[in-house]
């Protein structure tokens, strides 16, 4: 499979510079260490950068017989280099406010001497110094073509920080966690580059020279007392040692030096810190983390979060190569009838084909699955299946780039039938766009014929793919059966549950039925319960509402639904084995000022519990629902109407398709509050939806027109929230 030229780059710098990464990771977590000790030691002097120098070196020259060098280091502690009474020459950290001794100089342990070797040179001296050098410079490529993938994945940087749709732990955590953690790898990488640049004298000298004062602009000053100055104003100050004139006081401020006259008090001469200078030592802070254990524990995190990108990102190559393992077609591609073209970026999408695939050999039909790249002449074909996602805003994956040129420059010798299925999310703004632009090319191909609509998949739904393939194989005259290869039962989360009331089944063949946890459970309405039936391995999931701690769900009863029935059989006290799955996405928001709920039919049931149950603020609610009949109404009213009661829904829009006297879809409803639609859309408010995915795609085509019409905007996806099957 062919991929792009940033995640091959991204891809292959990792890969080329893991071991070196791996140890300057475990290297720089030791070392990250090193500082945070450092500033625990009791040396600290509260309020020692307000102290004036004078009163420092009065305190210290009343205390010893001789003052040699007065430093303050990055940990804001005061060394003091002197001479004692005892006329030993000594050197450790003071209290200026006393002059007393508080402790010995830190000597640097072994452990981070070891670490501080390994981490500058592999043990290789210069040559290893040049090795971690180089491989700082390709971990900061690494950092900026991760930036730039998730740009592409999220469809442009003004949504590097939206939601992120999960599709599994490592793609999902690379890409959260890198978010946040490629902005210090970055730092750090280019502050260990300069660093060894410098280290090599590949950059400019960060040394000025002293340039002498002239006497027109001589400037005295207090050497006796240094009135002026603070200890925070300087770096260190060094005293003369001898008599001589030429022997000066050498006092470092924080971006300057300058050399004092012992006798006239004057400053004889002056080096400025230039640019060079500044940045070498900001970037030995930054690299270290030195005198600031916060920065030392972002260091910390950032290192452990380079050894995580290590795991996840060749989990995710792993799982790329997993999916893409090519099928060994056991028909030519001019010896099948059925072809099948997948569009994908991570590979997902070949799951699906392939379970597509086999079920097509199973009822001995003749099959050939490839990529959209690999189009050609297919001489028996009859039908085309096309499997596609999108990338970034709109674009073909990876491997259909060359899809639309090839579709139309090779011919076919008869016409083929095809069928387009997307796969996407609605939280990105390019919702199955580039499976919309292949079907448009499809469509205005003189050898294809569609056979069914386009279909659109949000989030990996198996639900969603089912419903399609059971629409395709019926327009085939075909039976084709799928089991979900995500589904585990898990008898360990799998929990009791005891039927204590149900409704009776109304004229749209629905009913309520109430569950009672027998054990401890935790649940909320927009959560799952998963119901895996006695010889089908294939789980259903139902959405819930919450109801003073009971499960509330709403089924449609189907002639011949093995699950719906199961539940038509079920009777009071009866006991049902199910696990509730959380589904976060589909929680009530509780942080925006109105919310509207949109369903039809039994995809009603979260939102009666929302409604009366989590809405607790209030916030504004409204509630769209469509039915067949009244009748199939009354099955909800009660909770309604308390809700209601309760002031937690502020309005209700209810549309029949089976009535006499109103004959309409909630589509219908919604464009009779276009006012109400647009307001919400416009003050950020959020909009959900649930019930079947005709009805979702009815839905956001008329929810689209409004914002466009209303607002001047496309629908922002931020604001929908769907559970749909």
């Amino acid at each position: 499979m062919t991929i792009s030229i940033w995640r091959y780059s991204h891809l292959t710098l990792a890969i080329s510079s893991s071991i070196f990464i791996l140890l300057a990771a475990l290297t720089g977590i030791i070392l990250a260490f090193e500082p945070i000790s450092n500033k625990l030691t009791p040396y600290a002097i509260q309020d020692v950068n307000t102290l004036s120098l004078s009163k420092t070196i009065e305190n210290l020259k009343a205390e010893y017989n001789e003052v040699v060098h007065i430093e303050r280091d990055k940990n804001n502690y005061i060394i003091a280099s002197v001479i004692t009474k005892e006329n030993k020459s000594e050197t450790f950290y003071i209290n200026p406010f006393t002059a007393k001794k508080v402790g010995n100089i830190i000597e640097k342990r072994a452990i981070f001497k070891f670490a501080t070797n390994l981490h500058r040179s592999l043990f290789l001296k210069s040559t290893g110094r040049i090795i971690i050098g180089f491989v700082s410079f390709l971990l900061f490529l690494i950092a900026i073509t991760g930036v730039l993938l998730i740009i592409k994945r999220q469809g442009g940087s003004n949504r590097y920080f939206s939601k992120i749709i999960k599709d599994n732990y490592a793609s999902y955590y690379h890409v959260i966690i890198g978010r946040y953690a490629l902005i210090p790898i970055i730092i750090v990488t280019l502050s260990g580059v300069y660093l060894s640049l410098e280290k090599f004298s590949l950059l400019p000298s960060n040394k000025n020279v002293h340039v002498l004062v002239k006497n027109s602009n001589l400037k005295k000053i207090d050497v006796s007392t240094f009135k002026t100055l603070t200890l925070g104003d300087i770096q260190y100050i060094e005293f003369p040692f001898s008599d001589a004139d030429d022997d000066y006081f050498v006092l470092k401020l924080n971006n300057k030096e300058l050399h004092i006259s012992q006798y006239n008090k004057e400053i004889v001469s002056e080096k400025k810190d230039n640019l060079f200078a500044l940045a070498s030592s900001w970037s030995m802070t930054l690299h270290t983390g030195q005198g600031s254990i916060l920065w030392s524990l972002v260091l910390l995190l950032t290192s452990i979060c380079i050894l995580f990108f290590m795991y996840s990102g060749f989990a995710i190559t792993l799982n790329r190569r997993k999916n893409n393992t090519k099928i060994k077609n056991k028909f030519s591609k001019d010896a099948a009838e059925y072809i099948i073209l997948v569009g994908s970026e991570t590979g997902a999408t070949f799951g699906y084909a392939k379970l597509l695939y086999k079920a097509l050999i199973k009822e001995e039909k003749t099959v050939f699955i490839s990529e959209l790249n690999k189009y050609s002449n297919y001489k028996k074909a009859k039908h085309l299946v096309v499997l596609t996602s999108t990338y970034g805003e709109g674009e073909a994956p990876a491997n259909a780039k060359h899809f639309e040129k090839l579709v139309n420059t090779i011919p076919q010798q008869k016409t083929i039938n095809y069928s387009v299925v997307g796969f996407g999310s609605l939280a990105y703004k390019g919702f199955c766009k580039y499976a919309i632009v292949i079907d448009s090319i499809l469509q205005l191909h003189q050898k294809f014929k569609p056979n069914i609509p386009l279909h659109k998949i949000n989030n990996q739904s198996f639900i969603a793919f089912n419903n399609w393939l059971t629409s395709w194989s019926e327009n085939k005259d075909i039976k084709l059966q799928i089991k979900n290869p995500n589904t585990v039962t898990n008898s360990k989360k799998s929990k009791l549950f005891k039927v204590i009331n149900r409704s009776k089944i109304n004229a749209d063949n629905s009913f309520l039925i109430e569950l009672e946890p027998t054990q401890k459970t935790k649940f909320i309405s927009g959560d799952l319960l998963s119901v895996t039936p006695k010889n089908d391995p294939v789980e259903r999931l139902y959405s819930i509402a919450e109801l003073n701690n009971n499960i509330i769900l709403s089924i449609k009863k189907h002639e011949f639904g093995i699950c719906s029935n199961y539940f038509n059989k079920l009777k009071k006290n009866d006991m049902i084995l199910a696990e509730i799955k959380q589904n976060k996405d589909f929680y009530f928001p509780t942080n925006t000022k109105e919310v509207v709920m949109i369903s039809n039919g039994t995809g009603i049931a979260p939102f009666l519990g929302m409604i009366n149950n989590e809405n607790l603020k209030p916030v504004k609610s409204y509630l769209f629902w469509g039915g067949r009949t009244k009748d199939a109404y009354k099955t909800y009213s009660d909770s309604i109407d308390k809700a209601f009661y309760n002031k937690t829904l502020s309005g209700l829009y209810i549309s029949f398709s089976n009535e006499e006297s109103q004959k309409k879809y909630v589509q219908n409803s919604i464009l009779e509050k276009i006012d109400l639609i647009s307001r919400v859309l416009k003050n950020d408010g959020v909009i959900m939806i649930c019930g079947s995915i005709a009805m979702k795609n009815g839905v956001m085509k008329t929810l689209e027109n409004i914002s466009r019409s209303t607002l001047n905007t496309p629908l922002n996806m931020n604001q929908i929230k769907t559970d749909c099957y």
